[in-house]
């Protein structure tokens, strides 16, 4: 496949990931977790994705400065110049206009595609048919698109897309409305109505046209960014912006409030991989439903489980169900699969007591 060279690929990747604790924590999150037994980090993965379509030295990292040497050791193809360190976090804004005004100092013709680094894809084909028409889209459009997840089930874990169900062009829709995690019921009502699609947080856009946004609904981020000068060392002018700009995302700074938003359903088997049930739901499951992702994992009359371990421990699991078994290297976490809610004050609680030891 021939490449353009003015399409590029933002991969964010400064989460730490807590909802996957204990495996997932600050010195070593999520996106560098071979979290499905592949061989292959999510960074790696998405990396290699977006590679199929996109030069490779068109593919850029935003993630903290930690975690540099983490990708470069994830991700051999690239350079240390196609990563971006961001100095803390603030939210997808910032990030995002990071990289956009630094892309623009090296190419204004740039259209990107803005991409989180921790999701599963298992439909690579489809999703990469379904970026290039985005990124076309965008190309030839002052427009902003997002990919619209054809939702599955009422699920309260994700944001919304009220899309107009009559195409603009080739299956992509003006957007109506944007809806933060909504209750069960509401969730129902969206998925009976036909029109709501999930939000995957997968953008395209030119650079000309996000800057232009940036400097509409985000003024004092777009200043902040758009008077950098990225051909000189760089590193304070951003560890000042970053002190001085707001933290939020770019749904709520601008997806949100603009009006020439277009959306494509999108069918190529996505999860957001945002907590261990939904690693349950699309991990290899026994005839009772159990999923074991390590070495030595031995299941006796269980069912509907959960058993992950990054190490050569022997794990048997009897009589239990419904319930998740994480085993790191320091710590071993044991709770029921419907109780992943309570993880967040977990996190907290130990990060408190045992003064960040195992965070």
């Amino acid at each position: 496949m021939e490449k353009n060279k003015d399409f590029y690929v933002i991969i964010m990747a400064g989460g730490i990931g807590t909802r996957f604790w204990p495996v997932s924590k600050k010195s070593f999150p999520k996106q560098f977790m071979d979290i499905l037994g592949t061989g292959k980090s999510l960074i790696r993965q998405t990396f290699d994705r977006f590679n199929q379509f996109i030069d490779e030295k068109n593919i850029y990292i935003v993630t903290n400065e930690e975690y540099t040497d983490l990708v470069l050791e994830h991700i051999p193809k690239i350079t240390k110049e196609q990563i971006l360190e961001e100095p803390l976090g603030k939210n997808t804004a910032p990030c995002i206009a990071f990289a956009t005004y630094y892309l623009l100092q090296q190419n204004p013709n740039a259209t990107c595609l803005i991409s989180p680094s921790d999701h599963l894809i298992t439909d690579e084909m489809e999703f990469s048919k379904t970026c290039l028409k985005a990124l076309d889209f965008a190309n030839s459009n002052d427009a902003l698109v997002t990919l619209g997840i054809t939702p599955s089930r009422p699920d309260t874990g994700y944001g919304y897309i009220q899309y107009n169900p009559k195409s603009k062009e080739n299956g992509i829709h003006a957007v109506k409305t944007f809806t933060e995690k909504p209750t069960e019921e509401i969730a129902k009502n969206f998925i009976d109505s036909g029109e709501f699609l999930w939000n995957a947080g997968i953008f395209a856009w030119s650079l000309k046209t996000i800057a232009n946004r940036f400097e509409t609904n985000l003024i004092e981020i777009h200043q902040l960014f758009a008077e950098i000068d990225f051909k000189i060392p760089f590193k304070i002018a951003i560890a000042e912006a970053y002190g001085m700009c707001p933290s939020i995302s770019i749904d709520y700074g601008i997806m949100e409030k603009e009006k020439n938003v277009f959306v494509i359903p999108s069918s190529f088997g996505w999860s957001d991989l945002g907590t261990w049930k939904s690693l349950w739901d699309v991990a290899q499951k026994d005839e009772l439903q159990n999923a074991a992702i390590g070495e030595k994992i031995h299941f006796y009359n269980s069912k509907e489980n959960l058993v992950f371990s990054n190490n050569s421990k022997l794990l048997t699991i009897s009589g239990l169900d419904n319930i998740v078994v994480i085993d790191s290297d320091e710590v071993l976490l044991i709770m029921n699969m419907n109780s992943e809610q309570e993880l967040k004050q977990i996190v907290s609680d130990v990060k408190e007591k045992f003064k960040g030891k195992y965070n």
